[in-house]
């Protein structure tokens, strides 16, 4: 199965709680983008209004290898409409606050599977049907893990295990999965040239945040604590989340299996960042109710595993870390912190559809379905459409 052959084969639409209204203080934007980034299109727009960007708001990031349609705020007087390269922004009314990312109620995805022989493509939309009927894991997919560094793992994981130069190797000098290709050219000089901030420094791209870190490393040759400090704490962070939705993963696949064993039902795997996960295509109603009450939390140095699969879950997947959630605390961080919500442990895609079978054509003999469902935010259409 092929997804994304085109923008226009993975269209996502935002679907948000707040209503518009005739007038108030924030102007609200309905922006078609294609082909560009959430950040370039607020960059482009903050431009053209002469305003901070701090003053637009998206309430969520959309991937740049779609067709999107999402809501921004932008705080003061707006035009209708404000176009760019790659978006269109029309104004759709105003509100008496920005929009926050509690707003956004989920999204509605509609996509073209392509590449498919007959048998699978006739197979998709019962598939579909039943996962609206009994729900998948509601795993973090690939999108999550740009930060995972192949046999250097995650550089958030070295900054809980309190190693600095560790995680700053991981930063300079390891290649992370989302890494452009100018990064990792830099990245390969610098795991050979590792301690020579100098040399570094002179092959690092421009601009970049690795060249603040070289230049204090420069200045500062073991004082690698202040130096991981001077990345920014938005990307760290961001380097913690990652890490946790992996050990995420890792507890739910561990409550899935088990669930499921005790029910005498079986799994089947999917991948997931380079590893296999449980996902399943029928359960009891009781055992479905049960699971889908089920939330856990990210690890965190507060969080609490009520259940007594999830707990235990939780435990050995801590323990093959070699973690304690009071581990999770970063203190080698000043302004970044570990995440601290919950997560649904099962997910239902809903208003779900898909077409009849078609001529692919991009694939000579091959078929292609067009599927329609909506979820909640934060899950993942790409992993619905690996499960199915």
């Amino acid at each position: 199965m092929r997804i994304k052959a085109s923008p226009e084969d993975f269209i996502v639409e935002e679907a948000i709680r707040l209503t518009p209204v005739e007038t108030g203080p924030f102007a609200l934007y309905r922006v078609h983008k294609r082909g560009v980034t959430t950040t370039q299109a607020l960059e482009s727009i903050a431009a053209q209004l002469h305003v901070g960007k701090r003053l637009i708001v998206f309430p969520a990031l959309k991937d740049k290898a779609a067709a999107t349609i999402q809501y921004a705020s932008v705080k003061g007087a707006a035009p209708p409409l404000v176009e760019g390269n790659g978006f269109r922004a029309e104004r759709v009314g105003y509100a008496e606050r920005a929009l926050r990312p509690a707003d956004l109620r989920g999204n509605r995805f509609t996509i073209v599977a392509r590449d498919l022989s007959l048998e699978e493509a006739q197979r998709l939309g019962p598939r579909l049907r039943q996962m609206a009927e009994f729900g998948l894991p509601n795993y973090f997919d690939d999108q999550r893990f740009g930060s995972y560094s192949g046999e250097a793992g995650f550089i958030g994981k070295k900054i809980l295990q309190r190693d600095a130069e560790g995680a700053l190797k991981v930063y300079l000098a390891q290649r992370m999965v989302g890494d452009p290709e100018r990064v990792r050219v830099f990245k390969e000089f610098a795991l050979g040239h590792w301690g020579e901030w100098g040399s570094m420094m002179e092959h690092a791209p421009k601009p970049s945040n690795f060249r603040s870190v070289l230049t204090y490393l420069k200045d500062h040759p073991a004082d690698f604590r202040r130096a991981l400090n001077l990345i920014p704490p938005p990307l760290l962070s961001l380097y913690l989340s990652a890490y946790q939705s992996w050990l995420w993963n890792l507890i739910a696949a561990r409550c899935t299996d088990a669930a499921l064993a005790q029910a005498g039902f079986k799994t089947r795997p999917i991948r997931v960042a380079g590893g296999d996960l449980p996902v399943y295509f029928n359960l009891p109603d009781g055992l479905r109710l049960q699971l889908e009450r089920w939330m856990i939390p990210l690890p965190n140095h507060r969080a609490a595993f009520a259940e007594p699969l999830v707990e235990q879950a939780a435990a050995a997947v801590l323990a093959q870390e070699q973690l304690t959630l009071n581990d999770f605390k970063a203190r080698i961080l000043k302004r970044a912190f570990a995440d601290k919500s919950s997560r649904a442990l099962i997910v239902r895609p809903q208003e779900v559809s898909a077409s009849d079978p078609d001529n692919d054509e991009l694939a000579r003999k091959r078929w292609k379905v067009t599927v329609r469902f909506f979820l909640p935010p934060g899950s993942y259409a790409t992993l619905v459409m690996k499960a199915i």
